[in-house]
């Protein structure tokens, strides 16, 4: 120690040190497993991002262990995912899938399984606690404050943008979210948005301080998903190699807009007879939400627009057959009315596909208008059928924002997912060691 300095300072200078490189992370999805099947239900691109993040984040050497709520009986306690990520199933409610909606009851018993699970380890057992949606940023609300280590949040979707865009037959989020959202967002040592416009949108909406919200765009698996042989995709998918084939992936709810895409089909052939006889529009998801009442409606939809044997529905697949699938597309259309990025259109580019998407959220940073793809203002069955048409008619437009798929998802990858987020705990730990906050759970609540 130098002559005259505080010995109190070098503490301080050593936890700093210390906490500064997160060796272990407890990672929390609590609403929604990483080992389910993207898709439907509640799972979509939230679990990608949270499987391949956690999988960087253990191949650059911090541990990760995940925490989401049991759904099975046959669900053993803990889940090894990959070298250096553990899953763990904790009992919180029964043993089934239960509504979103419902969740907010369980977060007592979600949290005593987090607690308890740390209670059984070696004291300092993990370095921060990152939190993916609001129900499990207040379950980390107390771990974090519970271990006095740094909460670092990522909301993924909110409340109060997903009202101010609300889809046709849609419900706006309750109260009791809009609520919860801000009380993370105010214990929270750093809040992490897919874009600058999810930034904007938590410091505007949330009152979320500029230093305390950093950007760091999600990745794709560019290994997985490639440029390859559309013709062969296309025989492995049913499908006629010759056909003119539109493309939407996606969970089955108002807010995905998958109807948006069938009723421009509809409007599409209407304006264009021609094309009727080769085009295939692919519906690829699963029901969330309200049910399987969803995908009857839409296939109901089809039917009422006379469109029926244009439009052919498919389940959530593998992500193997997923890029089959991309490469298979002509255009893959992203209709969403709210979108914190949109995971879909970058590994639809990622597969050299170009997407046609809604002008919305994180899709003004995941598709290159006029370069990879084209944004459409609104959601308006006429003009989306409009921009359908011009894509379909001139070729050489649609080859041009082929080239261009690719490169532009090159410029987001996993790994630089991962390496910005360490910097971000990094940054956490750092001014935690200076100035610990409050959890949203009030001190004199017991």
């Amino acid at each position: 120690m130098k002559t005259g300095q505080s010995p109190f300072v070098d503490n301080a200078h050593s936890r700093i040190r210390k906490a500064a490189t997160p060796q272990r992370v407890a990672m929390l999805s609590v609403h929604t497993s990483p080992l389910d099947q993207p898709g439907t239900g509640d799972a979509g691109g939230l679990n990608v991002y949270v499987v391949e993040l956690a999988k960087r984040l253990a191949a650059a050497g911090t541990e990760v262990e995940i925490f989401t709520r049991a759904t099975a009986r046959s669900q053993p306690a803990v889940v090894p995912m990959a070298d250096g990520v553990l899953v763990h199933n904790l009992d919180a409610g029964p043993r089934q899938d239960v509504d979103k909606a419902d969740l907010p009851g369980q977060l007592c018993a979600l949290t005593a399984g987090v607690l308890r699970t740390e209670a059984n380890r070696p004291s300092g057992w993990y370095d921060a606690v990152h939190s993916h949606y609001w129900l499990s940023g207040q379950v980390g609300s107390v771990a974090s404050e519970r271990w006095n280590v740094p909460l670092i949040h990522s909301m993924h979707t909110m409340a109060k943008v997903k009202n101010l865009a609300l889809a046709d037959g849609d419900r706006p989020e309750p109260s009791m979210r809009v609520l919860g959202e801000e009380q993370v967002v105010s214990a929270a040592d750093q809040l992490i948005a897919n874009t600058a416009a999810e930034a904007l949108d938590l410091q505007q909406l949330y009152g979320a301080p500029a230093r305390q919200t950093s950007v760091v765009y999600p990745g794709v698996d560019l290994e997985q998903f490639s440029p390859g042989d559309q013709a062969e995709a296309r025989r492995l998918h049913g499908i006629d190699v010759n056909s003119t084939v539109l493309l939407f992936v996606g969970r089955i709810q108002p807010l995905k807009g998958p109807d948006v895409l069938i009723r421009a089909t509809a409007a599409l052939v209407e304006r264009s007879p021609h094309l009727r006889d080769d085009l295939v529009t692919v519906i690829c998801g699963g029901p969330s939400g309200a049910g399987p009442e969803r995908l009857d409606q839409l296939r109901k939809l089809a039917v009422e627009l006379g469109v029926a044997d244009l439009v052919r529905f498919v389940p959530p697949t593998t992500r193997t057959s997923l890029a089959q699938l991309y490469r298979a597309a002509d255009v893959v259309c992203v209709p969403s009315h709210s979108e914190s990025f949109g995971l879909v259109a970058i590994e639809a580019q990622a597969c050299g596909t170009p997407v046609l998407a809604a002008a919305v959220g994180g899709l003004h940073t995941a598709v290159a208008d006029g370069e990879s793809g084209l944004l459409v203002p609104g959601h308006d069955t006429l003009r989306w059928s409009e921009y359908l048409e011009r894509l379909l008619t001139q070729r050489r437009l649609l080859t041009e924002l082929a080239a261009g798929a690719r490169p532009h998802a090159q410029r987001f990858s996993w790994n630089s997912t991962a390496a910005a987020t360490l910097e971000v705990y990094r940054q956490a730990a750092v001014a935690r060691a200076g100035a610990p906050r409050l959890s949203i759970v009030s001190r004199n609540s017991a």
